[in-house]
Order: structure tokens, then sequence, then C-alpha cells
């Protein structure tokens, strides 16, 4: 059955695209990602209540910048330009962009010079979160400015034709009033109902797996986390015993970590078959210092892997991995001209021809939804509250090119922050808490003897859904237990410090 209500969401490659459709089903409201050059003779097809129009990395004065057919405006539903998209609805329209004297990336203030469905209980100053060096200097015919930064129009609107525009990122969360901001739209603007749900999801994910698999074969790559098993779960309610799981041992997976995860697996029913990887994975990345090399160089073993256990089985059609939206739009432009910030060993570090088609049921949710949705499949917590851990392993915490030694001092060293910040109790408040070796020496003194030895960066995050972060302030006392620790039982190591930095601008992994 067709959702009687629908939100459109043309991509113009925005990293924080898909987080727009997040907040949107937040609110239980059905929507689309399509992209920027969708036929609107598809989108009349659709029983639509409004379109978004997204941000974007290129700017509106490019000559080769994404333009959306101008006949979205003429829909009769209405229309929600972010960022790029104001800047866009503004040249379409009949008004004028130029570069911006002074760019605007992260929290500013904005004040409301107006009265504005769109804007409606927002206190008349507000922190938002922008990121945009162009802005709008003229507005088109029957706009008016709604809200104002020190440096542009930060909201617009033509409230007889429905159309709105925003300068910031009300999806962001550090925008202190884009929830509500959202749900003005969805509920006063375009008369919304609440009626999307996770269960709806799970229901028609396993009726398309089930369709797309018909009597084939199929392998799952789990790696311990809550998105592949999630994944795992979700297909083996499609189509039960036709699903084998595959534990691999790459060699770059934390302390006693194989062991452990593959006797948790064996308390669910998943039939899961271990596999012995790590040499040729740590023989593939002697030397390789370039992450993106590094990355790829997984992606492509861990293909190369599972295909041989393919060829063992038999006849098998399909790979499942537990690939999540950030994976992809970090990676790869997927539907639309998305910067690539790094490849991740699932999405951007596949190889170009495979032998195996994918099956990727968890592709357009996000961390916090896989969680929640696992919690209705009846995973236990020891998966679901698991801090996400990269793909790649130890290979992207490990700066540099990957060595035995290193590898040993970085177990050690990660294995001293977990433990500490779950007997802190709060392994289960942080998104993520590890540690990196870094390629860095560093002169001490040990017991009146001068050292020369590597340096150690410990990093915590806390997240809604690994787009943006920020750095935790932790305990002082818990920060002086890590470091002693790591100082005094690992061996190689003469310094620690503390990663103080958000994403943006940095990323959560280091590599």
């Amino acid at each position: 059955m067709k959702p009687r209500h629908e939100i459109l969401i043309l991509d113009f490659g925005s990293q924080y695209t898909q987080l727009i459709a997040r907040r949107i089903r937040e609110c239980r409201v059905y929507c689309q990602i399509v992209p920027f050059n969708v036929s609107l003779d598809a989108a009349r097809q659709r029983p639509l209540s409004g379109v978004v129009l997204s941000g974007g990395p290129m700017s509106v004065l490019h000559p080769d910048s994404p333009v959306c057919d101008p006949g979205v405006f003429e829909l009769g539903v209405p229309v929600l330009g972010i960022c790029y998209g104001l800047q866009l609805t503004a040249r379409l329209l009949g008004g004028e962009v130029r570069q911006g004297t002074c760019r605007e990336y992260g929290r500013a203030a904005i004040r409301r010079v107006g009265p504005s469905p769109l804007l409606d209980g927002v206190p008349e100053e507000t922190v938002v979160w922008m990121s945009h060096g162009d802005d709008v200097r003229r507005l088109p015919p029957g706009f008016h400015a709604a809200a104002v930064s020190d440096q542009a129009v930060a909201a617009a609107e033509h409230p007889e034709r429905r159309w709105y525009g925003l300068q910031f990122h009300p999806e962001v969360a550090h925008t202190r009033e884009g929830a509500r901001i959202l749900r003005n739209f969805l509920f006063t603007i375009c008369g919304c109902r609440r009626s999307w749900s996770l269960a709806s999801f799970a229901g028609e994910q396993v009726r398309r797996i089930r369709e797309q698999v018909g009597d084939g074969q199929v392998i799952c790559a789990l790696s311990g986390g809550v998105d592949s098993t999630v994944a795992a779960t979700l297909v083996h309610q499609a189509v039960g015993r036709q699903q084998l799981c595959l534990f691999v041992d790459n060699g770059l997976l934390r302390q006693a970590e194989f062991t452990a995860v593959l006797e948790r697996y064996r308390q669910l029913e998943l039939n899961v078959l271990p596999v012995d990887a790590a040499r040729r994975f740590l023989d593939a990345l002697a030397g390789v210092a370039d992450p993106e090399a590094k990355r790829k160089i997984i992606g492509q073993l861990f293909i190369e892997v599972f295909e041989a256990e393919a060829r063992k089985l038999g006849r098998v059609d399909f790979l499942v991995q537990g690939t999540l939206y950030p994976d992809v739009i970090e990676s790869v432009s997927v539907r639309g001209p998305s910067a690539v910030i790094k490849s991740h060993h699932n999405v951007g570090g596949l190889p170009d021809r495979m032998n195996l088609k994918l099956i990727e049921p968890l592709r357009e949710l996000f961390k916090d939804e896989v969680r929640r949705l696992g919690r209705r499949l009846g995973i236990p917590d020891t998966f679901i509250q698991r801090q996400p851990f990269p793909g790649p392993g130890l290979a992207v915490r490990h700066l540099g090119p990957v060595t035995p030694e290193g590898l040993d001092i970085l177990r050690r060293a990660d294995g001293i922050v977990l433990d500490e910040i779950r007997a802190a109790g709060l392994y289960a408040k942080l998104w993520q808490s590890f540690a990196v070796l870094l390629p860095v020496r560093s002169v001490g003194v040990m017991g009146d003897e001068r050292t020369y030895e590597y340096t150690v960066a410990v990093r915590a995050v806390k997240s809604e859904d690994g787009m943006t972060a920020d750095w935790v302030r932790l305990p002082y006392a818990v920060l002086e237990r890590i470091s002693t620790r790591i100082v005094n039982e690992v061996h190689g190591v003469n310094r620690v410090v503390y990663d103080i930095s958000t994403k943006p601008p940095s990323t959560i992994e280091w590599e």
C-alpha cells in the first residue's frame, strides 16, 4: 500500500542529504531521495505532499552546477530549499546569488525579522549550522526575508506559493530549532500525517529480499557489529537457511575479538562459518601508507575471500553487507554529485567487477535507526550497544604502514582505553572511544633514561548518527588513568594525546 503522504528530496550532492531524510523519518513521515534531475512526470506519479531541495558541494554560480527542472515549483506542493537549495531557488525564480564577502561555516546566530509559518515557535534569536560561501543578495519577486544572520539572508519565503528557503541546515543537530522548523514544514505547511515506522521498513525489506533472492543462495559478511548482525537477521527472516554467514579474521581486529565475537554469534540462530584470512590481509597491506589504498586493498580482499568461500560452497548468488548510509555518502556519489570523503571498504573500496550480487538492506539507514531496528528484531544488547568499529579494522587506526609491532601496540593501548571507559560507566554513553597509533616518535624520560618512542592518540566522541560528532569532555581522572596505564603497560609508547576535534571539519576515524 502506498503511503498517503510523501516528501520528495532532490539530492544535489550534500553530505547531509540523507540526514534530511532521517529527520523526516523521525517525524514518521515517508520520504524518498531522488537525483536532482528526476523526471517530473515520475514525480507527479507519487503521492506528494512536499519537495525538499538539498544542499550541495558546488556553487550555483559555477557553469556546471546541478540544476533541477524549474517545473518542480509548479507541482502544486510546498517546496523547501536548504542551503544550495535556497540559492538555486533564488536563481531559478529571478533572484540574485553572489559569492559571499565572508563565508559562514559552523555555528552562527540568526534573528527573525517577521512572522513565518516555517519559523513558528522559533525564538527571535537562535543558533544554526551554516555551511556556505555564496549567499542570496536579492530575493526573487514575491519573496521576503524571514530571518537573517550577520552575513546573509538566513530564511526566505513566498507564503502565497508555499515556497520556502533556508541558508542554514535544519537537519544538523547543531541547529537548535532545526527539528521544530522541519516539523513546521511537514505538518503545518505540507499537511503530512505520522504514518511511517521502522516496523513498516523492516516488513518492506523482508518482502524485497525474498523477491530478490528467490531460490538463490546467500552468504553474509559478519563483522561482529550491529550493522552486519541486523542485516543478517533481516535476511534470515526473509530466506532462512538459504543464508550462510561468514565471520572473517582479517588480522585487523581488536584484542581477542575474533574468539569473543564468534562465541556471541553462536547464541543466535544464524549459521556462522569462521574464516581465518589474517595472513593474507597483512601481507597485502605491507608497506602501504596511503589510507585510500588501505581501504581499497581491504575491500578487494574481503570480496576475494567471500567469493573463494562461495566457490567452496557451490552455487552462491548473493552477498549481504551491513552497509549504512554514512558509508555511502562519504564514499561515492550514489544519487547526486556528492564529494568523496573517504572510501569505505564495503562501498568505494569494492572492486569494479564482482561475481556476487549485493544485498544491502540497511543502506538507507543511520546507526541509531539500525539499533532501534535490531531491538525490534530481538537482537541482544551485546550487539546492539557495541560501539561502531570500522570495517577495515585497526588498519585505519594504525597510521602509516601496518606492521605486526604497531598492531600489537595499538591493540594493547586500545584495550586499555575501552577498559577504563567501561570502568567509568561511559561505554554506552559514547558513540566511539578508541586509540590511534601515530607514526610519530618523541623524546621522553623513563627511569631517568632517555626514550624515543611512539605516540598514542585517544579519541572519544558523541554523536547521534555519525554524520556530525563532538569530542567528549572525559573526566580528567579517566584521562589520567588511560594515559598512565598506556605508558606503563604498553612498551614502545611514551606519550598519550587526546583528540579534541569535532566532525566536521575532522572525521571520527583518523583515516
